[in-house]
């Protein structure tokens, strides 16, 4: 209980102190123009200043608030108090004149009120002694991030390069010795760079302008009070022994800090102040026979420096400027934050070639030095446009790295500023290529108002290869766009950039990235939204056709989106069919739109057959339920008794047999005697007009005949063109014969006497463009080999089925034409491929996957892949979206010389189809 009790006692004396420094602040004329806050950590001599943090009232500008409270002191007599007071005066007014980097800056002087001293300093983490260990005149309770923080080796191998810059400094630049180097005199600020303050007993050469400066020394008074003296433990020998010191006497004091530094904080020595000569004398000695063991602890590589440094004779120390220079400090951390901290000296082109290589660099480094040292640093670059696309990839490398906490506290509102950059064009780009990462990080309300406002600058830019990258990149972060930007924003832009761009790529792309997308959009906006507008598409490019097949079959086989029956019929078939005989296409492009448009006509007809089968069995039973139970229905809800066999005659029965439709009939006769005379009259006019149906002999199936002997007999009309799909299926396909001409009127393919030929005997272009004349072939046309290119590099050889039926019997054998004509247009022949390896394999293949490659290009492409039109597998999610595999959109060659819709077409749309939207 008793400790109990201490300890509460303890407690509130804390507290008091803590409340009674507060507003001994109060007081200070500091708090007209500084808020003052919590108390964080403690420094200077002995650590006697409390660091609180704090704002500037004008521009709510950060900063360190340092407080001295007089209460302190209260114990010694007043002239030793006034010794104190002039001291710790004398050190602030001394740092406030030096102005440098590696010394801590101060913004505002010295303020002394009747209970305290105060000055405002650059915002400060803590001291060097406070991180190493000592908590004197800390806040209670201890703060965490004090108590956890451990320095890694690029903050320290750094830290004391910044200490060595800064004596440098001293020593060459303003002739003065420091004369207190300590832990507590050196503090991490903000960022966690180390500066130098506690100049109370810095001695200035009394020959400044002379190349030798000369200092002078007081003798050591140990009756002083210890805040009057500096820190023997950190002081030169000679101080104390010979009453002299040098600039030689801070690398003493250096090498103790190192020495420190490396030892959880611990000096080399332990000094007795109350026998400080004889405590000196025996540091010495030991000094002079210094044991190895006394370094261990220090790496390696400085190890023989911190050794010179701690030598007993001046000369033999390293000056600062040469401790800057050993290989110890060149480490690629220490050099980058250097760097960095040089950068205001550089020109845009160092600093961007430097930018450059930092990617390289940053993954080495830890994450506080990164986010507290160096991204200060890049952001504060955009304010300088020319060097944000070089700044920019660094920043978002570090927010990947970032927790999205950090991201919002200390990336974000530097970002948001350069979301609105229009120039230099780089600034989209990057921010493009990274949209995932903004999207997941950033809030939602900032991407509604910076992030996707950037996306739709992006895909209404002037320029095509900012179109295309974007369009390309959408589909990578479609899935963390909310649904209503997507719906009313975005897929808008992507619809406008389509119909109004002056470049095929951008066409192209606005289709393939509609069609990756199609997934994350509900199916009822596919088809009020999407589907209408493919059919505004002005162009007829091969690339742009594919590009509308490919959204009209994922939005038909997604499982999530599907095309209602209805649609099919009216409106996606028809488009289709269409755009199936364009001219422009290939014969295996023009495959893969039979293919797709058979599969919408089996699905269409499978859902109506299913609806009217359900029909027909729901009336079979209203019928039977009629027939079984005659008196339970009223009269006026029976159907007529013979009108079931009638519509049977004509259209044969659906699977109700005659003597089923029979009783059906006979059923209701015993009923007749109670109808009334209206109901006979009624009944009476009925049977008058079956009698009439049934005397149209035509319509009855039995009474026609067939069209050629070959016909099957059917009994219904989709029956009927089944049959004929399949039989032209089914012809074979395998290597047959060279067939004989076929009989009747043959097309001529080439109203030109001779094949049209570019220099050098090379084609002019395919041949199936329409302004080069060329029919693309004919009903009944004897068609012999062709040279590759003809049908995308594939030579062909096939029997054309006997259309006789269709075309004019002459009653005569034409020989067939002579088609030399076309090997000479095309290259050079490979090894005959059959139908049948090109033909469409069964459900596992896709074959309209490859539809797109230019006649020049597949000869190789065929060569290595003898898997024919379907060899690429499926992928879309686990659909197949045929919007995932590059190949699909390249556009064939004869399209760049031949453009039907005049549309203007860069040189490298074939690259840019391939490789931009893989």
């Amino acid at each position: 209980m008793n400790m109990e009790s201490m300890l509460n006692k303890l407690k509130s004396t804390v507290t008091k102190v803590t409340a009674d420094v507060t507003s001994a602040v109060m007081g200070n004329p500091v708090t007209r123009e500084f808020e003052v806050g919590r108390h964080i950590a403690s420094g200077g001599p002995g650590l006697c200043w409390r660091i609180y943090n704090g704002t500037k009232k004008s521009t709510k500008q950060e900063v360190a608030v340092f407080v001295f409270d007089k209460k302190v002191v209260d114990k010694y007599q007043k002239f030793e108090k006034d010794q104190i007071i002039e001291s710790l005066k004398k050190g602030v007014q001394q740092l406030t004149r030096l102005r440098h980097p590696r010394l801590l800056t101060v913004q505002h002087p010295l303020e002394e009120s009747r209970d305290c001293l105060a000055f405002c300093t650059e915002p400060v983490f803590a001291s060097l002694s406070n991180v190493m260990g000592h908590w004197d005149n800390l806040p209670s309770p201890m703060p965490n991030d004090i108590k956890e923080y451990k320095l890694y080796d690029v903050e320290t191998k750094y830290g004391l390069l910044q200490i060595s810059e800064g004596l440098s400094f001293l020593h060459s630049g303003v002739k003065m010795v420091h004369g207190n180097l300590c832990l507590e005199n050196i503090i991490l600020n903000k960022s966690g760079a180390w500066k130098i303050m506690g100049f109370d007993f810095s001695i200035s050469s009394t020959n400044p302008s002379d190349a030798e400066p000369k200092y002078t020394c007081k003798e050591w008074e140990p009756n002083l009070p210890p805040l009057c003296l500096p820190n023997p433990e950190y002081l030169a020998p000679e101080y104390i022994l010979s009453v002299s010191c040098d600039s030689a006497s801070d690398m003493y004091s250096l090498g103790v800090v190192m020495h420190a530094v490396f030892n959880e904080g611990k000096p080399v020595f332990q000094v007795n102040k109350h026998d400080i000569f004889k405590s000196f004398s025996r540091q010495l000695d030991q000094l002079s026979t210094m044991s190895p063991a006394l370094l261990n602890k220090i790496p390696e590589e400085v190890r023989e420096h911190v050794k010179m440094l701690l030598s007993v004779t001046p000369n033999v120390r390293p000056d600062a400027d040469q401790m800057t220079k050993i290989p110890f400090f060149d480490d690629v951390g220490a050099m980058t934050l250097q760097y960095f901290d040089s950068l205001f000296q550089r020109d845009n082109l160092q600093k961007s070639q430097f930018y450059k290589g930092l990617p390289k660099v940053l993954p080495k480094l830890p994450k506080r030095v990164v986010v507290y040292r160096i991204l200060p640093a890049l952001t504060s670059e955009f304010i300088n446009p020319d060097m944000v696309p070089f700044v920019l990839p660094n920043v978002l490398l570090i927010a990947e790295e970032c927790t999205k906490d950090e991201y919002i506290r200390l990336i974000l509102p530097d970002l948001t500023p350069v979301f609105k950059q229009q120039e230099p064009i780089q600034i989209l780009l990057i921010f493009l290529q990274k949209m995932d990462l903004l999207l997941t990080k950033t809030p939602a309300e900032d991407i509604k108002n910076s992030v996707l406002p950037m996306v739709y600058r992006a895909l209404e830019a002037p320029s095509v290869q900012i179109q295309e990258l974007c369009l390309n990149i959408i589909p990578t972060f479609a899935n963390l766009i909310d649904y209503p930007s997507m719906k009313n924003s975005l897929i808008p832009r992507i619809k406008s950039a389509c119909l109004q761009t002056s470049s095929l790529a951008v066409r192209v792309n606005s289709l393939v990235c509609l069609g990756k997308i199609l997934e994350y959009l509900d199916k009822w906006y596919v088809i009020d939204e999407i589907l209408p507008f493919l059919q505004q598409i002005p162009s007829r490019e091969p690339a742009v056709l594919m590009g509308i097949l490919g959204i009209y079959k994922c939005t038909f086989s997604h499982k999530k989106l599907g095309i209602p029956k209805e649609n099919l019929a009216t409106k996606s078939l028809p488009h289709l069919v269409s755009l199936s005989i364009d001219n422009n296409l290939n014969l295996n492009q023009f495959n893969s739109f039979m293919m797709v448009i058979r599969d919408m006509l089996s699905r269409m007809e499978t859902e109506h057959k299913t609806k009217l089968e359900q029909l027909h069995v729901m009336q079979e039973q209203q019928r039977s339920i009629n027939i079984s139970n005659p008196g339970s229905q009223s009269e006026e809800t029976k159907s007529p008794p013979s009108s079931g066999n009638q519509i049977d005659d004509i259209f044969g029965s659906s699977g109700v047999n005659g003597k089923e439709n029979g009783s059906a009939a006979a059923a209701p006769q015993p009923n007749r005697m109670s109808l009334t005379l209206e109901e006979k009259q009624r009944l009476a006019k009925e049977q008058e007009q079956a009698a009439k149906l049934r005397n149209q002999q035509p319509l009855a199936p039995q009474t026609v005949r067939p069209a050629s002997a070959n016909n099957s007999k059917t009994k219904d009309l989709t029956s009927s063109l089944l049959n004929n799909m399949t039989s032209l299926n089914s012809l074979s396909l395998v290597n047959p014969p060279r067939p004989s001409p076929v009989q009747g009127t043959t097309i001529a393919a080439f109203p030109s006497p001779s094949p049209m030929m570019g220099p050098m005997g090379a084609p002019v272009s395919n041949g199936f463009n329409q302004p080069m004349g060329f029919q693309t072939g004919g009903m009944g046309m004897g068609i012999r080999p062709a040279g590759p290119g003809l049908y995308g590099g594939m030579a062909t050889t096939t029997s054309t089925p006997n259309f006789g039926a269709l075309t004019q019997n002459q009653g005569q054998t034409n020989k067939a034409p002579d088609l030399s004509a076309l090997d000479s247009l095309f290259t050079p022949s490979q090894p005959k491929v059959t139908l049948n390896q090109m033909g469409p394999k069964p459900a596992t293949n896709t074959p309209w996957l490859n539809q797109f490659s230019s006649p020049q290009n597949t000869q190789t492409a065929m060569q290595g892949a003898p898997v024919g039109m379907g060899g690429v597998p499926s992928g879309f999610g686990m659909q197949a979206n045929p919007f995932f595999s590059p190949q699909n959109f390249s556009q064939p060659a004869a399209a760049a010389s031949l453009n039907q819709s005049g549309i203007k077409q860069s040189a490298s749309v074939n690259n840019d189809l391939k490789d931009l939207f893989g």
